[in-house]
């Protein structure tokens, strides 16, 4: 890891759903600007991470954000201290307007002008967006949903993104511009956290990597040398 202080530390992250362990005390950290992967086959453990660590479900262990302990804190606290997460599935309201579902991000915000200006700047980012802002969610695409929910979440002004499998269900053509988004995200200077099954994508787009099975880290690496690295090449990159 770089040098610098953790914006986000997990330490023996645990999540149980009844008698099974499905995250078993794993330990991790992210910096300030950061993009950070997370790989591993379906079952790892990668979503209950993401869901511990924006306080959905249940968890052992502590999680420190800017050095509060979010694990104390509940789900809708989290927003408001620069933590957003964007699900697994998009989590879009197929009823309302791309307008207003983007409006929601900004819920809690009272700053109309700057809402209306990181508005104007998520059409600019996102400009399928501007030019579908009154259409309905539900009758976008999907990578134009995956892109909604992006900027929902930028809505809030994060300083950290949790990503859950942004490519689930695209063409490849629209993960490449999906993607393009998420590392154009990044050099803004907010931190990614993301999960995702491409596992040679995700290590393509981040610095550093971490490796899950069955509920543990058992890799971790800057990216480049986990793609050079013959147990991933052989479990995860197909060689």
């Amino acid at each position: 890891m770089a040098s610098g202080y953790a914006l986000l530390e997990a330490v023996n992250l645990e999540v149980h759903y009844g008698g099974i362990a499905a995250v078993k005390g794993i330990s991790f950290a992210l910096e300030e600007g950061e993009l950070v992967c997370l790989i591993g086959a379906n079952g790892a453990g990668k979503t209950s991470t993401l869901k511990a660590l924006a306080r959905m479900i249940p968890s052992r262990g502590e999680i420190h954000y800017r050095n509060e302990r979010l694990d104390r804190l509940p789900s809708h606290a989290l927003i408001r201290r620069g933590l957003a997460l964007v699900p697994e599935g998009r989590g879009i309201f197929a009823r309302l307007s791309v307008a207003e579902t983007l409006a929601m991000g900004a819920y809690w915000r009272d700053d109309k002008a700057a809402i209306a200006a990181d508005l104007e700047r998520i059409y600019a980012l996102l400009p399928r967006l501007a030019e579908r802002r009154t259409q309905l969610a539900g009758t976008l695409s999907g990578g134009e949903q995956q892109m909604l929910a992006l900027g929902r979440a930028l809505m809030g002004r994060p300083q950290l993104l949790l990503l859950d499998e942004p490519s689930m269900g695209l063409a490849p053509m629209m993960v490449e511009k999906v993607f393009e988004v998420i590392r154009g995200i990044a050099a803004q200077g907010v931190a990614i956290l993301l999960v995702e099954q491409n596992a040679r994508l995700a290590l393509q787009t981040a610095s550093r990597g971490y490796v899950m099975e069955s509920g543990r880290i058992t890799l971790a690496d800057k990216a480049e040398k986990l793609l050079a690295d013959a147990r991933v090449r052989a479990a995860y990159l197909g060689e």
